[in-house]
């Protein structure tokens, strides 16, 4: 969710001292690095999944304020609409049961959680645009009551001097809407994988991550539809682009870069990026806390970089780094955030096995793959894998142009396999989680061409979108708490 901060606005004095502080910040996390003042740890991962909420007509609930009330459980928070709502599991080692553990902590959390938020009238739904959500349903007075939303909407809208301007074109449909808000943004459902790694991988961790992030788009899209249009395979990757974006289109043709990035180059370390930001980016959120992180490391303590991390939290890269601080100690982590939630908990831990296994794979091969394939080829994929989902066509190296179910069968998954094994994951595990992956890539289903082969064959009957929509949302909600892997649901 990010860190919390009070309403209210900001003089430029402000503003010059927070940016001195991120400044101060920078040098402190260099010596850091330079002192091996970061921990060193065996791999471990976090997750974050965000949910809608709907009412008995699985229409967008917004109450979630109430819903939260009802679920009493400190995992479960806001996120930026009043439908949305997410949980935060605790970071664990991936040996020694760690996947099975995230499933059964995941999964309980959400049968917990639903059946109490059915005491109040309404259902937790898992999955990467809510198909039931309209325009009417993302203006300003639908922001979660935390200080923080509205005043980060203020900001970027303050930023960019106009409104925002969403244009998807799909293949055969374009959604063309104008909004005074950063609401839209709420339409993504998302799941964060975050993963811990040591000082001196980072880079080959991160580069590597940027490699895979269009294969696992492919892989795991599940957002098709957008406020009634049937547009992308996943739909969230250029929404969430569009809602948050500062620059206005005088801004776009002076290249000044977006908030929402893939990025323009490999990177070296975690320095890489935090430089990038504090050059590229003005401060949204210009909070400063009163501590010098000089002082802290000058007497043996580990500092908070309160204002890096702030910053770092409102430029939202795909893969983000990350620096905090637990136990009295400061680490390091990437934290992916091109995953669409859902469409179950099983395909959600698959995602993230997936991701896992092959990131650790590709960060040791002796000849790593992006010194063999440009950062352009990666964004490349990426835009494929958004457009077409499962049945897109990627280029990687050695392969040229190839489908990603091939490109996934053939190389990636045994890379994967490896890369989990190497982290201590037991056999049972790999297979429980990549064989849900495999059969997806053999059968080319996942949670994108079940929405779109439900609602087609839905109008094709003769309903409406709308009504096709809901009927579809209504099967998807019983077989998400149901819980077999989308690959298993059958055909319409």
């Amino acid at each position: 969710m990010g860190a919390d901060v009070e309403a209210r606005s900001y003089t430029r004095e402000e503003r010059r001292r927070y940016r001195d502080k991120v400044a101060l910040d920078l040098q402190a996390l260099r010596r850091m690095l330079d002192e091996g003042r970061v921990v060193d740890a065996d791999t471990q991962a976090g997750l974050e999944v965000e949910f809608n909420l709907v009412d008995a007509r699985l229409e967008p609930d917004m109450r979630n304020a109430e819903v939260l009330a009802a679920i009493d459980s400190p995992s479960f928070q806001t996120e930026l609409g009043r439908f949305n709502v997410e949980i935060n599991l605790p970071p664990q080692a991936l040996r020694s049961g760690g996947l099975r553990a995230f499933e059964d902590q995941t999964r309980q959390l959400l049968t917990t959680a639903d059946e109490r938020a059915s005491r109040v009238g309404s259902r937790l739904v898992m999955i990467g645009i809510l198909p039931t959500l309209m325009p009417e349903h993302v203006h300003a007075d639908q922001i979660s009551e935390n200080p923080r939303y509205s005043l980060l909407d203020a900001q970027i809208l303050a930023a960019r001097g106009e409104n925002l301007q969403i244009d998807i074109e799909g293949r055969e449909e374009r959604l063309q809407l104008e909004s005074d808000s950063i609401m839209p943004e709420a339409a993504c459902t998302s799941t964060q994988v975050h993963l811990q790694i040591d000082p001196s991988q980072f880079g080959a961790v991160w580069n590597a991550a940027q490699a895979v992030t269009g294969i696992q788009v492919a892989l795991a899209a599940n957002s098709p539809f957008l406020f009634g249009h049937r547009l992308m395979a996943e739909n969230r990757i250029p929404l969430f682009a569009q809602s948050t974006d500062t620059r206005g289109e005088d801004l776009k043709a002076q290249g000044v870069r977006p908030r929402v990035w893939f990025g323009e180059r490999w990177v070296q370390s975690i320095f890489d990026l935090f430089e990038e930001n504090a050059r590229y980016y003005s401060a949204l959120l210009p909070e400063c806390s009163d501590e010098d992180p000089m002082a802290v490391l000058d007497a043996g303590g580990v500092p908070a970089l309160s204002e890096l991390s702030l910053h770092n939290g409102t430029i939202y890269r795909w893969n983000r780094p990350i620096y905090a601080v637990a136990d009295g100690a400061a680490h390091l982590r990437v934290e992916s955030r091109v995953l669409p939630a859902g469409p179950t908990v099983v395909d959600t831990i698959a995602n993230a096995a997936f991701f896992a296994g092959v990131v650790r794979a590709l960060s040791r091969e002796p000849r790593p793959v992006w010194r063999e394939m440009s950062f352009l080829a990666a964004q490349d994929n990426l835009d494929s894998a958004v457009r077409d989902g499962i049945s897109a066509v990627v280029y990687w190296p050695g392969a040229g142009q190839v489908g990603v179910a091939e490109l996934v069968l053939r190389r990636l998954l045994p890379l994967a396999r490896a890369g989990l094994a190497d982290q201590g994951v037991s056999e049972a595990e790999i297979d429980r989680y990549l064989s849900v992956v495999e059969q997806r890539c053999l059968l080319g289903r996942n949670g994108a061409t079940w929405q779109t082969a439900h609602v087609g064959a839905r109008e094709a009957a003769g309903e409406s979108r709308q009504q096709a929509l809901r009927g579809m949302l209504a099967e998807y909600v019983d077989l998400m708490h149901a819980g077999e892997p989308v690959h298993t649901w059958e055909d319409s």
